[in-house]
This record gives structure tokens, C-alpha cells and sequence, in this order.
């Protein structure tokens, strides 16, 4: 189903109460979303993390600067690489496995130059 474009939406408004001012006009909290910055720009950080996943080892790539849609894209060639799952959560991409050594290779030839 089609999203309505109308800048009225009144679904935007939802819990707002409302104004008898005529020239009010409701902005909704749209934060924008951050310019990706050039691979050789990124500073990528690889770690390894056990603590509250059971016992389990998975590798976070944290510090990526960019819209969430071009993470999870670089986020989806690192599982793929890998052949292994994962996610992409608070702007970290979650790796299962110690693929530590293997990530940042791959990353350096994305051109992902200050990656540790």
C-alpha cells in the first residue's frame, strides 16, 4: 500500500494536541540522515565481542559516518565475504564468528584505508 504524500498527513500528528492558532504549522522530528563520507575518509574500527551474546564470538565493525542504507549495504558484502549471518544495529555491523583479520582485509580493498 502506497504511503500518502500529503504534507497534512494527519498520521504525522498523532498525540499532538491541538492548536486554535491559524498560523501554526506542525514540523514533525525528521532528523536527516548523515552524508556518507569517502571509503579512504572512514575510520573503521574491527573488535572482537563475547560479553552478552551467551559465549558466542562475533566481530562489530563500529565508526562507519553515513546513511544507514549505504551500512547496511557495506554491512551485507561483509557477511557475504564471510559466508556467515549477522546484522546491522545501532549503527555497528555485526559479524558472527572471529573474522576479525578477514574483515579488515576486505575492507582495505574496498579502499576503507584507516581501518584497525
Amino acid at each position: 500500500m502506497a504511503k500518502c504524500s500529503n504534507k497534512n498527513d494527519w498520521k504525522d500528528r498523532l498525540n499532538v494536541v491541538y492548536s486554535t492558532n491559524p498560523d501554526f504549522h506542525y514540523e514533525t522530528e525528521e532528523t536527516p540522515e548523515a552524508e556518507t563520507l569517502a571509503p579512504d575518509r572512514q575510520k573503521l574500527r574491527v573488535r572482537k565481542e563475547t560479553k552478552g551474546r551467551g559465549g558466542k564470538v562475533v566481530t562489530v565493525v563500529g565508526g562507519f559516518t553515513g546513511s544507514e542504507e549505504d551500512l547496511k549495504e557495506l554491512g551485507r558484502r561483509l557477511k557475504t565475504q564471510c559466508g556467515v549471518g549477522g546484522s546491522v544495529k545501532e549503527g555497528e555491523i555485526i559479524v558472527q564468528g572471529d573474522f576479525r583479520e578477514r574483515i579488515v582485509e576486505l575492507l582495505l580493498k574496498e579502499g576503507y584505508k584507516q581501518t584497525k
